[in-house]
């Protein structure tokens, strides 16, 4: 049977009723998870997976499936109504989402990232049923040091990004967060940086907790300081976003899908990635650059299609080579070993149709998430009702519960707080949050590999520079240093003395 055959036959058979269920229960409750900050799609899938023991095989990855596809997707709600991210795949999402519901535009806000959702998943559903061998092939030309090399782009481009009028601020956020991923010990020797003799500081700093506080506490700070922020205006407008609108962006959404499925193929990025290198290739062929984080509805649904199509660009390398592109894929592939499915290179010979099996499940979790995704806004909007003083009080509790639940430690929780009365203060002094965020998660990543190329290079820096994916990555991050830095030496020159 050709590729077409089996898709459609996985079509038709995730169709019945039963199927249909389950996975438009568990698109809900991972829409529920990703909304609340702290439970993350990782937790999410931990938790369903122990739940799952007792299904038969297919129901059991077809609800983890769903649920993860849900859980990126509802990260934008916070994302949009309270500037605050329910999964740090979200983060980006903060940017022109909430500025939108500020302008009293959220419901449109809303609409917009749900169709982006849709349409990101159906294209990285699209990439991985036509390209997983040839793009999980092409992964696996990263090493070490091209890993080192685009930790360090994520980091330039986030900082540019958040930060339009002060890229330099943003590019101290982020190294402010790598410097706080060098706590705990470190991956090769397991020594103890930074620690102080504290225990729970070896273990390094959790992201979760660090990402409540810096989007969630610090806003209830600046709330109780007085500084409440732009107020989010009175929702009005439509819901479905028009069609003249959508063809107005007609180019970004394939563009950052297929952007975002390459970033979830390379092993260990991640959704969160997906998001940042989307919406920068979205504003780099930007016409309309300058309203990127003011509000651009072009920037929000860059966000969310890059991170929607990650998830299936993350599943490639899963089924193909046996390795996760992302944390909650990780979870995924223990969960098909657990449940008899052995993913990796000998999959399209063993099992052919299940590979067009989870294609197809994908495309109907992406319906999912359109329907519920619509259907609950009204429902979601009335948040904005909500008297700030009375929301606050709520907000701490989910936050704090959050942190709590990762490892049940009262030590997230002092996390939690720390991260939110430094975001605070960096806040007043304009400071972005989204790069210290990324920094963190990028922190491990880059100096894993840092050190992993310097054993492998026998302290030689050479193949950091000369390996052909290091070289480009350099070289593009190198660019985009210097496209701010020129501009902004030819105006210390030009201004007055």
């Amino acid at each position: 049977m050709g590729p077409l055959d089996l898709i459609g036959n996985a079509l038709v058979n995730a169709a019945a009723p039963l199927q249909l269920f389950t996975m438009l229960w568990a698109t809900l409750l991972g829409i529920l998870i990703g909304m609340l900050p702290g439970l993350t799609a990782t937790m999410g899938l931990a938790l369903l997976t122990t739940l799952t023991f007792h299904m038969d095989s297919h129901t059991a990855i077809v609800s983890l499936l769903c649920m993860y596809v849900g859980a990126i997707f509802g990260g934008s709600r916070s994302a949009i109504l309270l500037n605050m991210p329910g999964t740090p795949a979200s983060a980006a999402t903060t940017l022109d989402g909430f500025p939108l519901a500020q302008s009293g535009r959220a419901r449109e806000a809303l609409g917009l990232a749900t169709i982006g959702s849709c349409f990101g998943t159906l294209v990285g559903v699209a990439l991985l049923a036509l390209g997983a061998p040839l793009l999980a092939d092409y992964a696996l030309k990263f090493g070490a040091f091209e890993f080192f090399w685009l930790a360090v782009f994520g980091i330039v481009i986030s900082g540019r990004l958040t930060a339009m009028e002060d890229p330099l601020k943003g590019w101290i956020a982020g190294l402010l967060g790598l410097i706080i991923a060098m706590i705990g010990q470190e991956s090769v020797f397991a020594y103890a940086r930074f620690s102080y003799g504290i225990t729970d500081l070896t273990g390094g700093i959790n992201l979760i907790p660090a990402m409540v506080g810096a989007f969630g506490f610090a806003e209830i700070l600046t709330s109780i300081a007085g500084r409440k922020g732009p107020v989010v205006a009175k929702a009005t407008g439509r819901l479905l976003p028009s069609f003249s609108k959508l063809r107005k962006h007609w180019l970004t959404i394939p563009r950052s899908g297929a952007a975002g499925t390459l970033i979830g193929v390379i092993p260990g990025v991640g959704e969160d990635i997906g998001a940042w290198v989307s919406y920068a290739l979205a504003k780099r062929f930007s016409r309309e650059k300058d309203r990127y984080g003011k509000g651009s509805e072009e920037g929000l649904i860059s966000a969310e299609t890059g991170n929607s199509a990650a998830v299936p660009g993350a599943i490639i390398p899963v089924l193909t080579l046996a390795v996760p592109g992302s944390a909650p894929a990780a979870v995924l592939l223990a969960a098909m070993v657990i449940h008899g499915v052995r993913p990796g290179p000998l999959i399209m010979i063993e099992n052919p149709p299940f590979v067009y099996d989870v294609a197809a499940t994908l495309i109907y979790a992406a319906f999912a998430i359109t329907f519920l995704g619509l259907l609950l806004s009204g429902s979601l909007l009335q948040v904005l009702r909500i008297p700030r003083e009375r929301l606050m009080p709520v907000i701490f509790v989910l936050c704090t519960v959050g942190s709590f639940a990762i490892a049940n430690r009262l030590f997230d929780v002092l996390v939690m707080v720390c991260f939110g009365i430094a975001g605070f203060l960096l806040r007043q002094m304009k400071f972005p949050m989204a790069p210290i965020v990324l920094g963190l998660v990028l922190g491990s990543l880059l100096d894993k590999n840092l050190r992993r190329g310097l054993i492998l290079s026998d302290g030689s820096l050479e193949p950091f520079l000369t390996r052909p994916i290091s070289a480009v990555l350099m070289g593009v991050t190198l660019l985009s240093v210097a496209l701010v830095l020129i501009p902004f030496g030819r105006r210390k020159k030009t201004g007055p003395s």
